[in-house]
């Protein structure tokens, strides 16, 4: 299951509501000093450019997980701007969620793959994933102050795109809540039923 949207739009608490297995895209980022790490206009790492992300060390984790049940993924810190060590993922149910920022980039190689259920992009209110988004990237010391106050506003005025983006991709659009709701009861229903979906 892939799950998409904004940063800071309730990937993570939407993850930690339903209790499935989840594999974090975010630690598939490039590390700051990777010659491939795309940067902006004032030669910083460019975190929110789509090329920033290994996308095909992602999609194998995925396949990965999704054929053995278990994986060996990175961990990565925003503030060392680097992998920092792995992790073991496993996933025992029918279902796992791979959630990250671009994780529409992933839609047509899952499907290919034949290991995409679903997809959702979140589509929050702007304001409310600004406010969230801020408070925990000045909670979790991520960057400088003024860095995260610019990025921000920046992320604030992409978030329609963001969303658009993933609808184009294939992903459903809905809002934390809708999401919640859906794959709840998607994960309650009968053996035969979760079968057919996946």
């Amino acid at each position: 299951m892939l799950l998409a949207g904004p940063s800071g739009s309730g990937k993570s608490h939407l993850a930690a509501e339903l209790g499935w297995p989840v594999l974090n895209l975010d630690d598939f980022y490039r590390d700051g000093d990777d010659p491939a790490m795309p940067v902006d206009e004032s030669g910083r790492a460019d975190w929110d450019h789509p090329d920033s992300w290994n996308t095909r060390a992602a999609l194998n984790a995925i396949v990965e997980l999704a054929s053995t049940g278990v994986v060996h993924a990175p961990v990565y810190s925003m503030n060392e701007d680097r992998r920092v060590g792995t992790h073991e993922v496993r996933a025992d149910g029918p279902y796992f969620l791979a959630e990250g920022l671009f994780a529409e980039r992933l839609v047509a190689d899952c499907r290919v793959a034949g290991v995409l259920a679903d997809g959702i992009v979140l589509a929050p209110n702007r304001l409310v994933t600004f406010v969230r988004r801020f408070a925990r990237d000045v909670a979790e010391a991520r960057k400088p102050w003024p860095t995260l106050v610019r990025r921000g506003v920046k992320l604030l005025r992409e978030q329609p795109g963001v969303v658009a983006r993933g609808s184009a991709a294939g992903l459903r659009a809905l809002t934390p809540g809708q999401a919640l709701a859906q794959l709840t009861a998607l994960a309650a229903a009968p053996a035969e039923s979760l079968a057919r979906v996946s």
